[in-house]
């Protein structure tokens, strides 16, 4: 029989469903048998709402206040439950494994694998538990404490980080971030090619004078310079200035809303500009297009710059004026740096993780059933 997966993500950040959803389609086209939920969602949707839009808000609008409230869950003992608010996902997940019969469950939320600890505890029935981690070098306490048979994780350099924590090395799986299964089969933009039209794939935030601001100097630091805007779940917010854009400068922007087509963009385009959320820069690493990150959430995106930057695949450039510049020295003497910038992406080669970490999960789980008792 084929294994029985249970995948649990969260709303409080994309890179976390990104994952979810990619193991997902991996594991599926291996044969598994996989069921992909958010148990705060099904558990308490009112409250997680609630709390998925304060997240947005703060991390876009007030992100050092955000890093003071990430450091400070360091800090915590997530063993104990002491969150009210968590008690009724925690609850949901309980019956969620008992009725799906779960072999395993992936978890791409550290607080999960608490919650299971004491499910397992209550019910005396315990299947194996993979956590993976969606940040990159800079980890937090949360993740490196979670009760789990085995780290997935994004990186060497993360890997070893997390080593140095006191995990043991046997247990931290170096599969890279699971990017969508997608990536491994697309072709991205050459890096011979001539950049006559230099194509930047752009995701704004929800700030509404960005898009416009951030845009222009895109487009203003070469006529070369090509734009698609995707605005995504900021569709009615910022559909107005982004058409005013287009209107501006005609026929050099493009401006697409929700698309689940992501890869496929990314692997046409020259260049990223976004934030420096896990699963757009593990996705520009897998399509080997340099990024430019404009918005940090300290503390929490920190490490996913430090990647980038010590691939040489990236840099953080935080004012229109900043990528403005960027972007026009990407284009100089030929688009060498750029060039190098691809070239160093390609050395890392990273754009199946979700695939190793489909083989890593079922290969030990095969050999956990070829061994009784193991």
């Amino acid at each position: 029989m084929p294994p029985r997966l249970l995948i649990i993500t969260a709303a409080f950040g994309e890179g976390h469903n990104s994952a979810a959803r990619n193991l997902g389609l991996a594991l599926d086209a291996q044969g598994a048998i996989t069921k992909v939920a958010d148990p705060c969602k099904l558990g308490a949707p009112f409250s997680t709402d609630l709390l998925s839009r304060g997240y947005r808000l703060v991390t876009t609008y007030s992100p050092r206040l955000w890093a003071r409230i990430y450091r400070s869950t360091d800090r915590q003992d997530f063993r104990r439950q002491r969150m009210p608010l968590m008690r009724k996902p925690e609850n949901c997940l309980g019956r969620m494994v008992e009725e799906f019969q779960a072999d395993a469950v992936i978890c791409t939320y550290p607080l999960y694998p608490y919650f299971l600890e004491r499910i397992f505890e209550k019910s005396g029935k315990k299947v194996p538990v993979f956590t993976v981690v969606t940040d990159s070098i800079e980890i937090n306490a949360a993740w490196l404490n979670a009760p789990t048979d085995y780290w997935l994780v994004t990186d060497p350099a993360t890997r070893e980080s997390m080593i140095r924590s006191g995990l043991p090395a046997h247990r931290v799986i170096d599969t890279g971030f699971p990017v969508n299964p997608a990536f491994s089969t697309l072709e991205p933009v050459e890096c011979s090619d001539a950049c006559d039209a230099f194509r930047i794939l752009y995701f704004p935030t929800a700030k509404l004078p960005h898009v416009r601001r951030i845009s222009r100097a895109l487009l203003e630091a070469s006529p070369k310079v090509h734009v698609t805007i995707v605005l995504g779940r900021n569709v009615r917010l910022l559909w107005s200035r982004a058409k005013e854009i287009r209107d501006t400068f005609k026929g050099r922007v493009k401006v697409i809303g929700w698309t689940r087509r992501v890869p496929q963009l990314l692997n046409r385009h020259h260049l990223i500009v976004g934030k420096a959320g896990g699963a757009t820069v593990h996705e520009a690493i897998a399509a080997r297009c340099p990024m430019l990150i404009h918005h940090l959430v300290p503390g929490q995106e920190e490490g996913n710059l430090r990647l980038l930057e010590s691939i040489g695949g990236g840099n953080l450039a935080s004012t229109p004026a900043e990528l403005g510049a960027a972007t026009a020295d990407l284009l100089t003497d030929g688009g060498s740096r750029w060039r190098k910038m691809k070239q160093a992406l390609a050395r890392h080669g990273r754009n199946a993780g979700a695939l190793h970490a489909a083989r890593f999960i079922l290969d030990t789980l095969a050999g956990r059933k070829e061994t009784p008792g193991s």
